[in-house]
């Protein structure tokens, strides 16, 4: 008998169906094993030896396999072929080994996709495991373990709050945090557009001002209405004729096929994804045998595949002209040949489809439409420039249009680009034939206010897009690092952009000022490099930890030592521009405002820590109990105290203040004083927003069938509304005040039918798997309060602590719900209750005799 191993149990059934009955394959359900958890686990005193530990939930599948192994003459191992899937080949093979199971032949095979034709080719062509992939994984992992472990108990202590840090996460979370200041310090800038709006031979077209006075304008040259009315007047005085008419024919060239990372930021652009669940139904397709492996760097294609394609391109589009002469070749820039895979490709040409519907069939579409235009014709387009100019030669206009003469292979594809803020849009108006001398009539003359905007918050493509850019981690690694940070609530997400959270920004900012190297974009892209040196042989792994661990244990020990009130002081100095920025008055940032308001001097402000973080209070304390929390920088705008205004009926004075849950708003002293925290769905606070907040609850009126109010309010888990001691949650702020009788009663409705606890929105699920085969009910993978679980509907199933939600295939679906199901629902009442002692028996008094 001759064993495979695979990672999936999905690729373990068809993988033994292609290869007949000699063949038993068995799936390992990804990695075996893993350093422990705890310190110890790697010593670099002892040249970096590791201690590996079984997974708790792989007992029974490492035990079926080493039975396996016990009977076979032949032990293949066919993981994922890329460094993950050769380390888990070794783990596979040291484990067996260990338990004096390995069978005499051990041989290594890898194939780019699930067919027939694929596997029987790799099994002909066996090689040894490649020692160069497993010491990258091995120097990568040690690693990831030392800076961890290291760290984290140094956060533990001298940052409270912080919970972890990561090699590569760190930088991921940097990026963002400095997006963030970025927009916070950001000025916009006024200035103003001309636009015309003409028309010739009854096609109307815009055309915009370029030059006004003499002088060319760009984009910030009229910079108020004042001028932006002159240069409007001009124009509208003007006779302006047609000066130039420029065209130029311009080629456009096919994106080549999908890599990894470019296929997780197409799809979060064009199908909203996020990048783990690209993931995750990418893995779906390729163990459905419908496409080639989705973890790689490379963009080339098989030669039988690129053939395939043109083959589907002559097929489709009679019209020749749609199929170059000759096929595209594309150059990898992944800088390690040995890990430049085939790019992500269907395995069929012929199949343009995969289903009819689902997220499957979504992603299916869009790696199809890639690979296919990648090998289509060049799109032909003829872009006109048609200047005006008027009879003074000082003022001109320009039109542009582009026609597409020939779509190529934009018949199939077009990618999404990201548009940089402040960037006009690709002027593609069609334009009326003109020549030199045309006088188009004028229909109207436009002058716009614009302001300049800052950098955009990243998105998971933009951030992604930009990792790759710096060289900082591997595209297969960015789903689960995105993933981390937003567990730990370093970051939030809100309409797919990222948000710094306080967390994040504290620990970002702790890491910037006492592990600068460590966080810096050229070391960790530089590290990078050295472990593609490892994996190409050029590099030895040891020596490569050793030169990290060198310093950077001297340097975490050197922290370590400080005490608590040092690293404060050092944050409030390092963070000193964004906690105390300027003050429009000129005067110190640092002065208590509180102080100032009741007389007190010496009264300024630095950054504390305290329990639940760090926060911002004054030095008076405790006589002045000002505070601020980490994450509102100074200034009125950001959130300090002081008064919003006065209330119009009442006329008292409505106060924002800061506590220890947060910004709120107060009316009032005392136990009569009216308050209501601050959502953080406002967009901006001011005394409307204030008098509604304070007004709540509001009563919508009474139930057509109760007759009891119904009122909206804002409570501890958010808005909601309340009838008769039922609740609906509301999806917004703006939706307390909103909500009219009709829509309440249908929301309290829907809220009664869920259960009676709210309204909640259906959650989007992770994943969807198909009906089970027992209960017929559609398997999902939901995120749950106490983390991932797959579902029928009927029977929840929790994920194992080590099985990563991307990672979960329909097999293991299956045996999970299969599994919870026949243990029966869970016993209700918590603890059995203790026996109850039986009363003690008296004995009978003994009978004299």
């Amino acid at each position: 008998m001759q064993l495979v191993i695979v990672e999936s149990p999905a690729k373990a059934k068809t993988i033994e169906k292609y290869l007949g009955k000699d063949y038993k394959v068995l799936a390992s359900y990804g990695h075996v094993r893993d350093l422990p958890p705890k310190d110890g686990s790697v010593r670099p005193d002892e040249e970096f030896a590791m201690d590996w530990e079984l997974y708790g939930d792989k007992a029974r599948q490492v035990k079926a396999i080493t039975d396996a192994a016990k009977l076979a003459d032949r032990l293949i191992l066919a993981t994922d072929p890329d460094r993950e899937g050769e380390a888990i080949s070794w783990h596979v093979r040291e484990l067996l080994a260990k338990k004096k199971a390995l069978p005499r032949e051990v041989e290594r095979v890898t194939f780019n996709a699930i067919t027939k034709d694929v596997i029987l080719a790799a099994m002909k062509a066996p090689r040894e495991l490649d020692q160069d992939l497993i010491d990258a994984y091995l120097a990568r992992r040690a690693l990831d373990y030392l800076f961890g472990f290291t760290l984290s108990p140094v956060l533990w202590r001298k940052l409270p709050g912080a919970k972890s840090a990561g090699r590569v996460q760190s930088v991921a979370l940097r990026l963002i945090c400095e997006r963030e200041h970025e927009i916070e310090i950001f000025k916009p800038v006024e200035y103003w557009s001309v636009l015309a709006r003409l028309e010739h031979l009854g096609t109307e077209f815009p055309a915009r001002l370029v030059k006004f006075e003499g002088a060319k304008l760009d984009r910030l040259s009229l910079g108020d209405a004042g001028s932006a009315a002159r240069a409007k007047a001009a124009v509208e005085s003007g006779a302006f004729r047609v000066a130039e008419v420029e065209t130029k024919p311009t080629r456009r060239n096919p994106w080549p096929p999908f890599t990894t990372s470019s296929l997780q930021m197409e799809a979060a652009r064009k199908l909203g994804f996020a990048a783990a669940h690209t993931m995750r139904v990418a893995q779906n397709l390729y163990e459905a045998g419908a496409i080639t492996y989705m973890r790689t760097d490379g963009v080339q294609m098989d030669s039988s595949a690129i053939s395939a394609a043109r083959v589907a391109i002559s097929n489709r589009y009679n019209n020749g002209h749609y199929l170059p002469d000759k096929p595209r070749i594309y150059e990898s820039k992944a800088k390690n040949a040995q890990e430049a895979h085939e790019a992500i490709r269907p395995t069929d040409f012929g199949q343009d489809r995969y289903g009819t519907s689902g997220d499957e069939a979504r992603l299916y579409e869009l790696i199809w439409k890639r690979a296919i235009a990648s090998q289509m014709a060049s799109a032909q387009i003829e872009r006109t420039t048609v200047t005006l100019r008027d009879g003074t030669g000082q003022n001109e206009l320009r039109a542009n249009g582009q026609v597409v003469k020939f779509p190529g292979f934009l018949a199939v594809y077009d990618e999404t680009l990201d548009v940089k803020p402040g960037e006009d849009e690709d002027e593609s108006a069609m334009l009326p034939v003109l020549v030199a001398g045309d006088t188009p009539a004028k229909k109207a003359v436009e002058s716009t206010q614009h302001f300049t905007q800052p950098p955009p918050r990243f998105s998971e493509a933009t951030l992604v897009k930009r990792l790759e850019e710096l060289g900082i981690g591997r595209p297969s690694t960015y789903a689960a690092t995105i993933q981390v940070i937003k567990d730990r609530n370093y970051v939030r997400t809100e309409k797919n952009r990222f948000f710094a959270e306080e967390s994040g920004r504290l620990l970002t900012a702790f890491l910037e000022r006492f592990f600068p190297r460590y966080v810096g974009y050229d070391f960790t892209a530089g590290m990078e490099e050295e472990l593609d040196d490892v994996s190409g042989g050029r590099e030895n792994w040891k020596d490569l930890l050793a030169k990290f661990w060198k310093d950077f244990k001297p340097k975490s020990d050197e922290v370590m030592e400080r005490k608590p009130s040092e690293v404060t002081e050092a944050l409030d100095e390092f963070l000193s521009d964004y906690l105390f920025p300027p003050r429009e008055d000129g005067e110190d940032p640092r002065l208590c405002p509180l102080c100032e308001t009741e007389g007190r001097s010496g009264g300024r402000l630095a950054l504390r820590g305290g329990r639940f973080g760090a926060f911002v209070a004054c030095a008076n304390y405790p006589e002045c109990k000002f505070t601020r929390k980490f994450a509102q920088p100074g200034g009125a705008a950001a959130g300090e105290e002081g008064e919003i205004g006065k209330h119009p009926e009442t006329g008292e004075p409505i106060t924002r203040k800061v506590g220890r849950f947060g910004p709120y708003i107060e009316m009032g002293s005392g136990k009569e004083a009216a308050r209501s925290s601050i959502p953080k769905d406002i967009p901006e606070l001011d005394l409307d927003w204030a008098v509604k907040l304070l007004s709540l609850p509001r009563t919508i009126g009474k139930h057509p069938e109760s007759g009891e109010d119904i009122t909206a309010s804002i409570g501890r888990y958010g808005p909601y509304l309340a009838h008769n001691g039922k609740y609906a949650k509301l999806r917004s702020t703006a939706e307390v005040f909103e909500t009219g009788m009709n829509s309440a009663v249908d929301k309290l409705a829907e809220a009664a039918n869920g259960g009676g606890r709210g309204a909640r929105t259906a959650a989007e699920p992770l994943g969807t798997f198909g009906p089970h085969p027992e209960s017929g009910g559609e398997m999902k993978l939901m995120a749950g309060r106490y983390g991932p679980y797959v579902t029928d509907g009927t029977t929840n199933a929790t994920l194992p602590r080590d099985k990563k939600p991307e990672d979960l295939t329909l097999e293991e679906a299956v045996v999970l719900i299969t599994e919870k199901a026949a243990k029966g629902p869970a016993k209700k009442g918590g603890r059995k209750a203790a026996p109850k002692k039986k009363a003690a028996v008296k004995k009978a008094p003994a009978k004299k005799k």
